[in-house]
């Protein structure tokens, strides 16, 4: 077997540098079988594994990688790799990748060291950390930027459910959000993202809102949050709440749905979708009158939700057609990959509540947003501490991406 060592260069970055001892090595007819090289704030990391061929002698290699490092003024060191570590190696490529996303407002090392602790526990090996979001400033108008950092990380871990709740135990104590994601050609290729509308990507619960208006608020909150709980079937639900709505005027809800707030980031991460050719939808348990307008408001591609029923200008109480529960929120996600011809590995699914579980565990990936504990752990991964546009950090968009 040809010669093959590891060859670690480090010290201060400078323009040419990697074009220079690849030049060297290139005169020798050496094979570059990996290569990594980074770059924090002036200090560069370059290794390469080479493989010196039999008409060149290594110990030439050698001295001339030296001698051109210390004209450079950086470092050089040298490992040999011997044909069965290589082999090992190589057998490793097979394993499985995970991308293991960090989300707040500010890194700290307690988090780093906390995922990286469970990461380990896990039998997982960190392959390279990067940061996604732009450089970090100093002054107080930067404090509210989100930070992110992502590990690439290699292994099978033997449970990944009790993985994921260690890194859920971690969010909540330490005020950050930690997303877990196979690395694998669907990750970089989503295609549809699929919301919820109520709390999700809008700020209150219409329904709520529509309560208040009518003087029985108290009353329609009390079954809202039991049912956001999973502590009473949608449906159930959802009957009480509209009999107390029954002769609410329909001449008021254009007033109410004019003065519904967005959530944070909302329009950010659906523009950004829109402009990198993302298919959207609101799959909602709430009503397609509001839903409609909010897909006026942001160009939404789909709209499926209750339809509320009037009669003499004002709500029955009732919903016209199929209600949009739990189970009817999965089918639409299925039908809508169909007619978009993509895999449901291809889709995104968003929501809060405990009649988005079954929507969120069947797209390619599920995030629950602000969510009840239930819900977090039921989705395997959570936004909590960010805005909706975190969520193009999860699909591995950077900050100079995003617009």
């Amino acid at each position: 077997m040809k010669d093959i060592m590891l060859v670690h260069i480090f010290g201060l970055d400078r323009r040419g540098l990697t074009a220079e001892f690849a030049g060297l090595l290139a005169g020798y007819g050496v094979d570059i079988l990996d290569i990594g090289q980074a770059v924090i704030h002036d200090a560069l990391t370059l290794g390469m594994l080479i493989r010196v061929p039999d008409n060149a002698q290594p110990a030439a290699v050698v001295k001339d990688l030296l001698y051109a490092a210390h004209a450079m003024g950086i470092s050089c060191k040298f490992s040999p790799v011997g044909s069965k570590e290589y082999t090992a190696w190589v057998a490793a490529a097979g394993k499985p990748r995970f991308i293991v996303s960090l989300l707040g407002r500010t890194i700290s090392a307690a988090q780093v060291a906390a995922v990286a602790k469970v990461l380990a526990a896990n039998g997982l090996n960190i392959q390279s950390v990067s940061r996604v979001t732009g450089r970090p400033g100093l002054t107080e108008a930067d404090s509210g930027r989100p930070a992110c950092i992502e590990f690439s990380v290699r292994g099978a871990p033997a449970d990944i459910h009790a993985m994921r709740k260690d890194f859920l135990g971690i969010a909540a104590k330490l005020g950050v959000d930690i997303a877990l994601q196979e690395d694998n050609a669907f990750r970089r290729n989503r295609r549809l993202v699929a919301f919820d509308m109520d709390s999700t990507l809008i700020r209150v619960e219409v329904i709520d809102e529509l309560a208040k208006a009518w003087g029985v608020g108290e009353q329609v909150a009390a079954y809202t949050s039991a049912a956001m709980r999973g502590e009473l079937d949608f449906r159930q639900s959802l009957a009480r709440r509209l009999a107390l709505l029954k002769g609410f005027p329909v001449e008021k809800l254009s007033a109410i749905a004019s003065h519904i707030p967005l959530n944070d980031g909302a329009e950010k991460l659906v523009r950004n979708l829109k402009r990198f050719g993302y298919k959207t939808a609101v799959i909602s348990g709430g009503f397609t009158f509001f839903g409609e307008r909010l897909q006026e408001k942001l160009s939404l591609d789909y709209v499926y939700a209750n339809t509320l029923k009037i009669q003499d200008g004002a709500l029955t109480g009732e919903v016209e057609g199929e209600i949009v529960d739990a189970k009817r929120k999965a089918e639409l996600l299925k039908s809508l990959a169909l007619r978009e011809n993509i895999s449901l590995l291809q889709t995104i699914a968003v929501g809060d509540g405990a009649n988005d579980l079954p929507m969120l565990n069947l797209a390619g990936l599920g995030i629950a947003f602000r969510a009840k504990p239930v819900v977090k752990e039921g989705a395997g991964h959570a936004i909590s501490t960010l805005g909706l546009d975190a969520i193009l950090y999860l699909l591995g968009f950077r900050d100079r991406d995003i617009e």
